[in-house]
């Protein structure tokens, strides 16, 4: 091999280095819509209604204002809750990733909709699958006006943004990040092939770090359902929703919690939401 052509091999990897350590460690500002959320309420008839407030996954949009969710929503609406869809980023005004996401603006958003007089402020239910089960699970964990959470799909830790960086935290509370499972280098082949599960579970070997990552969910203030198909293809749901039950056991959890393992992958939830159903009768009765 001539000098030159050793020159440009060194010179290349050099480049691919460089442009490596550069994702992993640069921290891109926060967005320019930080804090704005989209919030689309839905009333039933009756007064006082029960709020239930629905958030979507890492496709990001406001899911529940969508045809696919309607005939659930309308159902709930029909039993007499209310629904207040939340959209917190790729959603109408809102940020582009699923970065940072500030969760004060978004309990100040429930909390002020829930003024509404044919609401009962005192019977909030915060309700998410995937990313949004472990937002309703970060939320829960630090504002006690939620008296019930329903986690579908959801995750035991916080884990990075969805970002091409991976490095910041996919969530924010009192202008901090909340502590997340770092992303190694090894997740970046599993990741451009779409394996998110092994990704997801190459983040979790770091043990003393998905430690620190723990969402403390012992300290929400009420019921928790915790559903998750055996077969998830997207994340270990079902052993990470195991890991939720452990922290609460160990902690001796006041409040009654579930955890209920289904057949089927990612969406098992939805396909049994019946369970939910019978979960919010119970609690708000």
């Amino acid at each position: 091999m001539s000098k030159k052509a050793k020159k440009i091999i060194v010179t290349v990897l050099v480049i691919l280095i460089i442009g490596i350590t550069f994702l992993f460690t640069h921290v891109p500002s926060l967005p320019d819509k930080h804090g704005i959320v989209e919030a689309k309420l839905y009333l039933g008839t009756g007064e006082n209604q029960p709020l239930v407030v629905a958030f979507g996954g890492g496709g990001g949009g406001n899911d529940w204002t969508r045809h696919y969710l309607k005939q659930k929503r309308d159902s709930l609406l029909n039993k007499g809750y209310s629904v207040l869809a939340i959209g917190y980023f790729k959603s109408k005004g809102t940020q582009n990733n699923l970065d940072r996401i500030s969760l004060n603006a978004i309990a100040d958003t429930i909390l002020n909709r829930a003024k509404h007089p044919k609401i009962d402020a005192s019977k909030i239910a915060l309700m998410g699958g995937s990313k949004g089960g472990e937002l309703v699970l970060n939320l829960a964990s630090r504002y006690p006006q939620f008296k019930a959470v329903i986690a579908m799909s959801t995750s035991h830790v916080s884990f990075p943004a969805l970002t091409i960086y991976a490095n910041t935290s996919s969530w924010m509370y009192n202008n901090q990040e909340v502590n997340y499972t770092p992303a190694p280098l090894k997740t970046l082949g599993p990741a451009l092939k779409g394996d998110l599960y092994t990704a997801h579970v190459m983040m979790l070997e770091d043990k003393a770090a998905a430690k620190d990552a723990q969402i403390p969910v012992e300290k929400i203030n009420g019921a928790i359902l915790i559903l998750s198909g055996k077969n998830d293809d997207q994340w270990p749901a079902t052993t990470m929703s195991n890991e939720l039950v452990s922290r609460l056991e160990n902690n001796g959890f006041a409040h009654p919690y579930e955890h209920i393992v289904l057949n089927g992958g990612h969406i098992a939830p939805l396909e049994n939401f019946g369970l939910v159903y019978r979960f919010l009768d119970a609690q708000f009765k």
